[in-house]
């Protein structure tokens, strides 16, 4: 990619020329309201901490979202549910310390059923992919980041709008360098990584389970553990390549999910392992470099491991 020089002689390829701008900037792409705060929270609050700035991209407004706490299961919430998680989210970032930007979207909601019924007309599922690409190619065109996590092709979890989610991150993290591609959304930006969330990986899992066990406690994995091989065809085949310390921001984490009331049961499954057992079997959050325009080594404890020589230095 040839380079081009903007007016704070910064290049779009996410280096620095001129000294001007030497800020390390993340942005973190999710599907619905509460994914930040389940998936890489500890990771995002431990880079504000840094003084990284970290924009969350939010796809759509979870309107389609079950009530999955059972103290917030009110008439009232179902017929303003796009509201309520409107202002869970705002709480969640404030405790992240992040800033974060709606793209607008409508959710899909996630089908069940044999055979499973069809997408709602309108939401971002099935949206085109350059019609649901073009606001994040602005956004980061806007942000500037130099490193994107978003979910692998399979979402994570197969629900359509995290593969949809999947499927505008990487077209993104492609066409916003380009100044040919999404014209009228800004001056080009290209952003240097790409990382998959890797929350759910089975080493981590077992950790924790065996952790539990070795504490004499009841593990919430056990059902996990015992499905694994029966579910693997919704799940993506990726490596761990990245972990980040960020143990210290577990609690930060977990007043985010909070946060989310309407989708996160105090009493439920995200918090049954005590923080202390979280710490010290498994103290990272884990990730797959998908994408790196920057040279590292793997494995890697640092999101910006690369990238920090060519932008700071």
């Amino acid at each position: 990619m040839s380079e081009v020089i903007d007016d704070d002689s910064t290049t779009v390829d996410g280096s620095d020329q001129g000294g001007a701008d030497r800020t390390l900037r993340l942005m973190a792409v999710h599907a619905h309201p509460d994914d930040e705060s389940s998936k890489g929270a500890a990771t995002m609050a431990k880079y504000v901490a840094d003084g990284v700035e970290v924009l969350v991209v939010t796809c759509t407004g979870g309107e389609r979202g079950d009530i999955l706490n059972p103290a917030m299961d009110r008439p009232e919430i179902k017929a303003d549910i796009g509201k309520v998680r409107e202002a869970e989210m705002a709480r969640a970032r404030e405790i992240l310390g992040v800033d974060q930007r709606w793209l607008g979207f409508v959710d899909s909601g996630f089908p069940e059923g044999d055979p499973l019924p069809p997408l709602p007309d309108g939401c971002f599922a099935l949206e085109p992919l350059e019609a649901a690409t073009e606001p994040l190619v602005r956004a980061v065109r806007e942000f500037r980041p130099h490193v994107m996590l978003t979910y692998d092709e399979k979402g994570g979890y197969p629900h359509p709008d995290h593969v949809k989610c999947h499927e505008v991150s990487v077209e993104a993290f492609d066409a916003a360098g380009d100044p040919d591609r999404y014209p009228g959304t800004g001056d080009p930006w290209q952003p240097l990584k790409l990382y998959y969330h890797m929350t759910f990986n089975k080493e981590r899992i077992l950790a924790l389970h065996t952790a539990m066990e070795s504490a004499g406690l009841e593990s919430p994995y056990k059902d996990w553990l015992a499905g694994f091989e029966e579910k693997k065809e919704n799940r993506a085949n990726w490596d761990v390549t990245t972990r980040v310390p960020c143990a210290d921001h577990f609690e930060t984490r977990d007043r985010a999910l909070l946060s989310h009331a309407t989708q996160i049961d105090p009493n439920g499954f995200w918090f049954t392992v005590p923080m202390d057992v979280q710490r010290e079997a498994w103290p990272t959050e884990d990730y797959h470099l998908a994408r790196s325009l920057v040279d590292t080594e793997l494995p890697e404890n640092d999101l910006f491991a690369g990238v920090r020589e060519k932008v700071c230095m």
